[in-house]
């Protein structure tokens, strides 16, 4: 019985909102760590920014 619970809570929780978010946070971490470099920062952050956008907009 603790286990059907269990797993319920867990696909609540990676509905939607909460699994995109997992995704993407860790994208917009790196794209802002790779922003500091001088150059070419700025263009992989604004790269990866809008692939984490493109996540975001997925109809889960």
């Amino acid at each position: 019985m603790i286990r059907i619970v269990t797993l319920g809570g867990v696909l609540l929780l990676l509905q939607g909102c909460v699994l995109t978010k997992v995704v993407t946070v860790p994208m917009r971490v790196t794209g802002a760590v790779v922003s500091i470099v001088p150059g070419v920062g700025s263009t992989i952050h604004s790269g990866i920014d809008t692939a984490a956008d493109v996540v975001d907009d997925v109809p889960i």
